[in-house]
Formats: structure tokens, C-alpha cells, sequence
């Protein structure tokens, strides 16, 4: 049996998609090679991208006048691709409430002027600032904000009302439930969470939003060659597209996002209520706010923290350690990590806490 991987990312991938994939990896259907060795212009290649391409405009509802793109360089290139393209107002609206906003924001910084329009780095990030109190610019390019911050563990789980085009980066919350795509001007996300294997993102563009995107940038960093291209300006990351397209198969399999989000708000609540009920664990993230993907707790004693993760490896929970900024543990529980994974954690917590409580 598998061990169970709590990993922030590159993260879980359904078993079934990597035993499918296994099956396929010397010869992809009679077609004499793997999926690897093909041509990314070659017939079979192109229906391989095609497909996954529609399985995920029909899994988030993607309405037709949206591009989506499969690029590489990961959500951080997006960081400075983004401002590159369309800060040419001159400013443009940023909501720091993480570690990955705070990149967004200094990478943008060096392309375009930044307004900050609010800010919970004073609290360590422990909540994402009230809509309320955001200070908007006038005449903001756009406001970007990031929906689920990995580290800190803060989401906000609706988007913003804003004058502004919308920018939401989801590298570690889509396709974890239902969102409307129709609110945003453009959505990016690093696949190495819920999507796929690390080295493809995933852009998905509002056509009245790109036709107004630099074409003074080398091709290789305007949106419109991608989209002209169709994801195929350079050779794309073949085998990481081919195998997301399974995952986003595997995802309509199990009934889509309304029932993924289903299970998925159920595995964090459950890891909640434990956390919550206990004297030896502790969650620093604002309820509201509260992230159903990634889950960091911290141990009443600190010393105790070796030992945790020591004796949690030993019984096949692995990842659990927080990023080095913050400390302490974090659950991370993307959509292929499944409800008996959460109930095994629980269990081991309950029995570390009997232990030295």
C-alpha cells in the first residue's frame, strides 16, 4: 500500500491516473511510442491536448470567450508575464495576504507601480484583509489577488467585487470546487497541485482582456502568440499536459467540482473540528478564512516537533512539515488525497496527543 502524501506540491496524484499512465508509458495506444516521444504537432499528440483542453473549459464551466492556455514556467513567471503585458496603465492593485502574493508583488514591482491595496503581513498573514477596508486605485490596470496562499493557509473563497480587471492566481485551489470563471479577467494556476506534474500552468484569459496585451514583448512572453498558437508556440510540456488531461478526466469522473468540493470541505472540517477540540494543536488562520487545501497547525510545545514528524513518517504520513518560513506542520489535502488519508492523520494526531498530553 501506498503511503499516504501530505506534500504542498508537487503534490498527490490520483493513484488510479498514475497506474493508467504506467500502463501507456512505453507505447501510448498502438501508436509505437510513448506519449513522451511524440511529436506535440503529430495527430495523436493533438488530440491528447484537445481533449484534456475541453474536459477542463467542461469541468469549470469555462464560457466561450476565454482562452486557455497550457504554458510553461510555472504561476511564478506569471509574476512578471502579467504585469509585462498589461501594467502599461501604470499602476496596478495588489492584495498582499501571503508569502505568494508578496512575490507576485515584488516581481510586478519591477515592471510596473504597485498599490498595495491592503495588507495582513503585520499579523503574519493570519487572514486576508476585508474587502471593506481594500484602498483601490482609480485607475488600476488591474487588481490581482491570490485565492489560497500555500504557506500560510489563508484563502478568500469569493471573488472580489472590483472596477478593475480581476487576476486571481489559484496555483493551489482550482478545481477544488466550483468557481465562476465569468467574474475574473484572468486565472492562473501552477499544475503541481490539483492538476498535474510540476512544469505546466494553466492560463485562462477573457478575450476582451488579451486584445489588449503588449505585442512590443518577445514572443515567448505575450499571451496573444500563446493563444494564436494554440499553446503550441514552442513545444509545450507534453507529458505534463497529457497526464493532467487525465486528472481532469478523473475529476468528471468522480462527478465534477460540485462533488469534489463536497469531500474536500469535508476533509478539512473534520481536521478542523480535531484541531480545534485539541489542547496540543492549534490553527493561527482566521476561521473565515480558513483554507480547505492547505491545513498548518502548530504543537503546544515546539521541542515536540521532530518527534511529531519522525513518528508520523513511521506511520506513513509523509510531508507534514511546514514551510521553513512559518514553522511548525501543514496538511496539505489537494483533491487526490482521499478522505481515509485525513481519518489516518486524525488518528495519528489523537494517539501523538494521548501520549504527551
Amino acid at each position: 500500500m501506498r503511503k499516504w502524501n501530505f506534500s504542498a506540491g508537487p503534490a498527490a496524484i490520483p493513484e488510479v491516473v498514475l497506474k493508467e499512465a504506467q500502463a501507456e508509458m512505453l507505447e501510448w495506444k498502438g501508436s509505437g511510442m510513448s506519449v513522451m516521444e511524440m511529436s506535440h504537432r503529430s495527430s495523436d499528440y493533438i488530440d491528447i491536448a484537445n481533449r484534456a483542453r475541453q474536459d477542463l473549459i467542461d469541468l469549470l464551466n469555462i464560457p466561450s470567450d476565454y482562452q486557455v492556455l497550457f504554458l510553461q514556467g510555472g504561476a511564478t513567471l506569471q509574476f512578471s508575464m502579467l504585469p509585462m503585458n498589461f501594467g502599461f496603465k501604470g499602476i496596478a492593485d495588489y492584495v498582499l495576504s501571503g508569502s505568494w502574493s508578496k512575490k507576485a508583488i515584488n516581481e510586478a514591482s519591477k515592471i510596473t507601480n504597485i498599490n498595495i491595496v491592503a495588507s495582513s503581513e503585520s499579523s503574519n498573514f493570519d487572514h486576508v484583509p476585508n474587502e471593506e477596508t481594500w484602498k483601490c486605485s482609480e485607475n488600476s490596470a488591474y487588481l490581482h489577488y491570490v485565492a489560497n496562499e500555500t504557506i500560510q493557509g489563508n484563502a478568500l473563497h469569493a471573488p472580489p467585487s472590483t472596477k478593475a480587471p480581476l487576476i486571481a492566481d489559484m496555483s493551489s485551489v482550482i478545481l477544488s470546487e466550483p468557481i465562476d470563471v465569468s467574474r475574473f479577467s484572468m486565472i492562473y494556476a501552477g499544475a503541481q497541485k490539483n492538476i498535474g506534474p510540476a512544469g505546466l500552468t494553466i492560463c485562462i484569459i477573457k478575450n476582451d482582456f488579451l486584445k489588449d496585451a503588449s505585442t512590443d514583448l518577445p514572443g515567448m512572453l505575450q499571451y496573444a502568440k500563446h493563444a494564436d498558437a494554440e499553446s503550441m508556440f514552442n513545444t509545450p510540456p507534453t507529458f505534463a499536459w497529457y497526464l493532467s488531461g487525465k486528472v481532469f478526466a478523473w475529476l468528471k469522473g468522480q462527478g465534477g467540482l460540485e462533488s469534489i468540493g463536497e469531500i474536500n470541505n469535508l476533509k478539512a472540517q473534520r481536521l478542523y473540528d480535531f484541531i480545534d477540540e485539541s489542547d496540543l494543536y492549534s490553527n493561527p488562520v482566521f476561521e473565515e478564512n480558513r483554507s480547505i487545501m492547505n491545513i498548518p497547525f502548530l504543537l503546544a510545545d515546539p521541542e515536540l516537533d521532530a518527534e511529531f514528524l519522525h513518528d508520523a513518517e513511521n506511520a506513513g504520513l509523509l510531508n507534514l512539515k511546514g514551510h521553513r518560513s512559518v514553522g511548525g506542520m501543514r496538511a496539505s489535502i489537494y483533491n487526490a488525497v482521499p478522505i481515509e488519508a485525513v481519518d489516518a492523520l486524525i488518528n495519528f494526531m489523537g494517539d501523538f496527543q494521548s501520549k504527551h498530553g
